[in-house]
């Protein structure tokens, strides 16, 4: 099993950025796939980015938010630029063992392990 801790989140203006820190402990290999999701009040749970060999993003982020990993440090970022009020939500981070390329990183049900989440928020 896999530790994860996620930080970094708070409140933000429109237009501002935050980057989002993901560290994993436990069972760690470089092979896992890291993905970060979110979940608005109400809404369900959504894919935001995820990185194994390459990167994949929803198409509501992407050109403003960028994934990226340690892996000497054993953490994925999350670098959230020109946030919109639609962007605030729960942002977790999840990762999975034994990603092929038949796996759809963009589906919750993909991963193993999950974070608590931090909390985004952007005021217009």
């Amino acid at each position: 099993q896999v530790q994860l801790v996620e930080s970094g989140g708070g409140l933000v203006q429109a237009g501002g950025s935050l980057r989002l820190s993901c560290a994993a402990s436990g069972r760690t290999s470089i092979t896992d796939a890291m993905g970060w999701f979110r979940q608005a009040p109400g809404k369900e749970r959504q894919f935001v980015a995820a990185i194994i060999w390459s990167t994949y993003y929803a198409d509501s982020v992407k050109g403003r938010f960028t994934i990226s990993r340690d892996n000497a440090k054993n953490t994925v970022y999350l670098q959230m630029n020109s946030l919109k009020p639609e962007d605030t939500a729960v942002y977790y981070c999840a990762t999975r063992r034994g990603t092929n390329a038949q796996t759809d990183l963009r589906l919750t049900t993909s991963y193993d392990d999950w974070g608590q989440g931090t909390q985004v928020t952007v005021s217009s």
